[in-house]
């Protein structure tokens, strides 16, 4: 009999090393984290956040992806059918379009189960059955911070402002504009600012970038040269994630410094904590892009793996402050 035993061992481990790595393989799972550009170091700090979950869990991998140089929304869509086509198990998406992702992508995701979570940008609310809950900032609140910061620097008689934003469409970028206006005029019907508490859009403003930073260095340029420059607002980091910022700025420190043009932008990436350290934004209000996409990863591998739905739709971030003086500290907690 112990001939027998030893004659079969090796075939035996053979046989159970088999079994072990087809439940592996059964129970592994992919989750794709799309931005709405892939080359955003905000977006990559979302997958990073991913990663650091998939760490502790081997059997799940995450996949980064989004379109390559600007917010292009037939991009966006493409990208996340051929996520759905490959069979992964799970989407984090940033939203650029709500309308045009929900009908040409998310609606082939619900069919196919595959379940959704939204961050940094949300989809509109009629579109909220495409996906089971939001991660990140409430985006209006942060709008009215950026507006409320905007006001310590309110002029005598009208102060103008110009706000730069991404894609016209973009639901997140919306609401941080109907933010900022609301905080400036007192409305909530995202009207453009007009002669309301002293405040006064510009003209042509609204800029919108598409998401393009060239084209956000150019419309920076258009406002910096004005005679009597507007305050510029930018909802998100746009000319900032430019590596052409520093060198456009650099001309105009002294400017800044004397509160003579003043530049406030949303988020604080690393490399633009570089050009605050160096004067050359006056103060920047920034998201949690890691935790977005941490959280956002332990939601989805809950449903996946647990068939727990999120507890909540909305699970909002908090936002931090920096200035010239804090800046190589305000993001650290």
């Amino acid at each position: 009999m112990r001939f027998f035993y030893l004659a079969y061992l090796p075939y035996f481990i053979l046989l159970s090393t088999l079994l072990s790595q087809l439940t592996t393989a059964q129970e592994s799972m992919v989750i794709a984290v799309i931005g709405k550009t892939k080359n955003d170091s905000f977006y990559q700090q979302s997958f990073k956040g991913c990663e650091a979950f998939a760490n502790k869990h081997p059997t799940l991998t995450c996949i980064y992806d989004g379109p390559n140089d600007y917010q292009d929304i037939r991009s966006q869509k493409d990208i996340v059918l051929s996520a759905i086509n490959k069979g992964v198990d799970g989407l984090l998406i940033s939203i650029t379009d709500s309308d045009f992702l929900a009908n040409e992508a998310l609606n082939i995701a619900k069919q196919r189960n595959i379940p959704v979570i939204t961050f940094d940008s949300d989809l509109l609310p009629k579109h909220h059955e495409y996906r089971l809950a939001y991660v990140g900032t409430n985006n209006f609140d942060y709008g009215v911070a950026l507006g409320d910061y905007a006001k310590k620097f309110k002029g005598q008689g009208t102060t103008k402002i110009c706000i730069q934003s991404g894609h016209k469409t973009t639901p997140n970028l919306n609401e941080r504009i109907r933010g900022v206006r609301y905080s400036l005029s007192g409305n909530n019907e995202n009207l453009k600012v007009k002669q309301d508490n002293g405040w006064k859009e510009a003209i042509r403003c609204p800029l919108y970038t598409q998401g393009k930073r060239s084209k956000a260095i150019l419309q920076l340029k258009y406002i910096l040269n004005q005679p009597k420059p507007p305050l510029y607002l930018a909802v998100a980091g746009f000319a900032q994630f430019s590596a052409d910022y520093i060198n456009t700025t650099s001309p105009y420190k002294s400017r800044i410094a004397s509160q003579e043009i003043i530049i406030i932008s949303a988020d604080t990436e690393a490399i633009q904590l570089k050009a605050l350290k160096q004067g050359l934004s006056t103060a920047n209000i920034g998201q949690r892009p890691f935790e977005m996409g941490r959280l956002g990863t332990q939601l989805l591998f809950d449903v996946i793996k647990n068939s727990r739905a999120p507890k909540k739709q909305f699970y909002y971030l908090d936002f931090h402050y920096c200035t010239q003086k804090n800046a190589s500290s305000c993001t650290k907690k």
